[in-house]
């Protein structure tokens, strides 16, 4: 599909918290950064005609609808943003590509094996008629993150040996916070493994250019039943009051080690029950000639430990990616003027504008999606057989990457 009058009109399924945030993502795009096409909000769809409507005022699209379907067949729709909870993700994507619209879904890319081999096959179909796709993992497009993977990239850690990643939260703690969608399995695939451990298993697999190869794992559900929920938002929720509740069908947390294939070996934690945690992703990567680690509640900093000075000036440094030379922030502030959260959505959306535009294929691909998740289905198994060693499966031969 070709761009129209150099302009790519974007239509966004779902409005809460990554709606939000892609919305914010797709004002700015055009503002900060020089492209090739422009990014135009022409309509967002949900279910609900009064929210959805409020929605669109609010986050600033042109038009709204009810119908998803409606959107990914409208002739005058490029661009199909997908921001909905995980068990539509598969049907919406593949209408979209069917139409031969562009695609952007959000992580992870499906809630089962078999509907992200099915979306991965029908990219790869799709892109033989132009159409791209790309799964939203946007902590990628984080500078510091982008940079920790130069560093790996250009030899300055060495061989890799170790991976150390977690992220934690801490917003279910409470056994009386409501039974949310994020924590209905039919809803949302999985629990924290899904939600935020794909995260750091799309993250450390991107900054080592290394695949998990297999794992061994443990996860749990600690408060196994919540009160059905009055209304919710992203992650925030409340209760009618009722004494009516329902069963908690996904994990709360899951930790497991896990072998890379290009050798290193790595440890995994994700849990949404890490009291007084409330976003703490952290990576630290580990080489023959140095070590790098990442903070995400720190963004704009890298630690850095280059083990090939002297002894005597060894020692972790601290980087400050705020330079016009660090990757993405040349059209952002003077050195020394941070960045946030959002800008990573901005980044994310720079990126697939530049090569749905230029005819590129954007990454993470649905190829790449499928892969997470095939890492997610190994810890799942593995769990379940008692942490027995389970090899994460290959993707299809005929998945293009």
């Amino acid at each position: 599909m070709s761009t129209t009058d150099n302009e790519l009109r974007v239509g966004m399924v779902g409005y809460a918290f990554m709606g939000a945030a892609h919305s914010q993502a797709w004002r700015t795009v055009n503002r900060v950064y020089d492209l090739p096409a422009r990014a135009r909000m022409a309509l967002i769809c949900g279910r609900d005609p009064g929210k959805v409507a409020e929605a669109a005022d609010r986050l600033g699209w042109e038009e709204h609808t009810t119908d998803w379907r409606e959107l990914v067949t409208r002739p005058d729709i490029d661009v199909v943003d997908i921001c909905t909870p995980g068990d539509s993700h598969a049907e919406i994507a593949l209408a979209a590509l069917a139409a031969g619209k562009h695609v952007l879904c959000e992580k992870p890319l499906a809630n089962t094996v078999a509907e992200a081999r099915e979306m991965a096959a029908a990219a790869a179909t799709a892109r033989a008629g132009g159409a791209r796709s790309m799964c939203g993992f946007n902590y990628r497009r984080v500078p510091a993150v982008a940079l920790m993977r130069q560093l790996i990239a250009d030899g300055r850690l060495g061989e890799i040996r170790h991976v150390r990643a977690s992220y934690l939260q801490d917003w279910i703690v409470d056994p009386q916070f409501p039974l949310v969608w994020r924590l209905r399995k039919d809803l949302a695939g999985s629990g924290a493994l899904g939600d935020i451990g794909a995260h750091i298993i799309d993250l450390t697999q991107h900054v080592t250019g290394q695949r998990i190869a297999g794992v061994s794992a443990v996860t749990e559900t600690f408060v196994k039943e919540r009160p059905l929920p009055a209304g919710s938002s992203g992650l925030a929720a409340r209760s009618d009051g009722a004494a009516v509740t329902g069963a908690v069908t996904v994990d709360d947390a899951a930790i497991f080690v896990a072998r890379l294939d290009g050798g290193a070996l790595a440890t995994y934690e994700a849990t949404r029950f890490a009291t007084g945690r409330k976003n703490a992703l952290r990576v630290e990567i580990n080489g023959s000639l140095g070590s790098v680690a990442f903070d995400l509640e720190r963004l704009n900093e890298l630690e850095f430990h280059d083990a090939t000075r002297p002894a005597a000036e060894q020692g972790f440094s601290r980087i400050l990616v705020t330079e016009g030379e660090h990757p993405y922030l040349s059209a952002w502030w003077p050195p020394g003027h941070i960045i946030g959260y959002e800008h990573s959505f901005t980044h994310q959306m720079r990126d697939f504008v530049e090569a749905v535009a230029t005819g590129v294929d954007p990454t993470p691909s649905f190829a790449d999606g499928l892969q997470v998740q095939l890492v997610l289905d190994a810890v799942v198994r593995s769990a379940e057989l008692g942490s027995s060693w389970t090899e994460v499966a290959p993707t299809l031969a005929t998945v293009a990457a």
